[in-house]
């Protein structure tokens, strides 16, 4: 009786969990060379394979160039008809293949030794062709495939993908690629405005409602409802902040006055409302309005008012 789906799946889930702890021992003296030489270059990463080692090496292509390190695909099948031309003299060229044998590969690798560009193949059979003519070897061999066959590239592809990804972190930290470098290179989507989208951006269409400590509760009201922020700044004659109303103040002083002629601005106001700079990012905002459980912050800059932050402003961009 066949086993079941859970059964097969777990275990081709340990068989791959322990392909990627074998790796641990092939991070040695030529995978540092490895990372050494391709942090040095002054040309890019040429990224090959065959088959699904092609698959991987394109995605290690789009990881390595996302976090700065220049990089392009060249399918080996294709290489050989041509694009081998892309090719330059100072690039290093990294080959992926798990058996070090296929046809493609070993027609590939002897000319672009003869270019005298250094070869990094990242192989799983270190007594392979590919393996005798690189200059420096990654190994990523394996014991078996999670296949019940051994035969299709499984816990080979994950050890591939796993080993790309090390070599990009190492080459990241040797670099000093940090966030706003990352940021660079990933404009848009919700990972984009995470990192550059500041609170300047979001408010720069706001209503930026205010009144002087001395006015009315009338102009007070009047404000509020032309700015329909549900908030106002209060502040001084050189627009430094004084303090804020919300409707949430609005309410609870005319449930408690019943005179409220003579009162001003300054009376009800919150003095020493939460603030944030303009030039923040817009996730620090969204993590003080979550942290105070508040839905405005008031845009400062050396104390002088800039404008409002509403929570919808971070609703509208995709940022909740």
């Amino acid at each position: 009786m066949p086993d079941s789906i859970k059964q097969v799946a777990l275990r081709t889930i340990e068989l791959e969990a322990k392909s990627i702890n074998g790796l641990t021992d092939f991070i040695n003296d030529d995978f540092e060379k490895a990372v050494q030489a391709i942090a040095n270059s002054k040309g890019r990463l040429v990224v090959s394979g065959i088959g699904k080692s092609a698959v991987i090496a394109q995605k290690v292509v789009a990881t390595l160039n996302s976090t700065g390190t220049p990089s392009i695909f060249m399918h080996a099948a294709d290489a050989i008809h041509g694009d081998l031309g892309m090719v330059l003299k100072d690039d290093i060229v990294l080959i992926i293949s798990k058996s070090g044998e296929s046809p493609e590969v070993k027609v590939l690798a002897p000319l672009i030794k003869n270019f005298g560009n250094i070869i990094i193949g990242m192989v799983g059979n270190i007594h392979s062709y590919l393996a005798k003519i690189s200059t420096i070897i990654i190994n990523t061999t394996v014991e078996q495939e999670a296949c019940p066959n051994n035969l299709a590239p499984t816990t080979s592809t994950t050890a591939q993908l796993v080993m790309g990804d090390a070599l990009a972190v190492c080459l990241m930290e040797l670099k000093g690629f940090h966030s706003h470098d990352f940021a660079k290179f990933h404009p848009g989507g919700l990972l984009g405005k995470k990192l550059y989208l500041r609170v300047t951006d979001l408010m720069i269409n706001n209503e930026k409602p205010k009144v002087l400590a001395q006015q009315s509760l009338k102009e007070v009201i009047v404000e509020m409802t032309e700015k329909r922020l549900g908030i106002t700044a209060v502040v001084d004659a050189n627009n430094q902040l004084l303090g804020i109303i919300t409707d949430g103040d609005l309410r609870r002083m005319l449930e408690k006055n019943s005179a409220i002629d003579s009162i001003k601005a300054g009376d009800i106001m919150t003095q020493q409302p939460k603030t944030i700079d303009p030039d923040k990012l817009a996730v620090e905002a969204l993590d003080m309005l979550r942290k105070n459980e508040i839905t405005q912050l008031v845009v400062t800059s050396n104390g002088n008012y800039e404008g409002v932050l509403h929570l919808h402003d971070l609703i509208r961009e995709g940022l909740i």
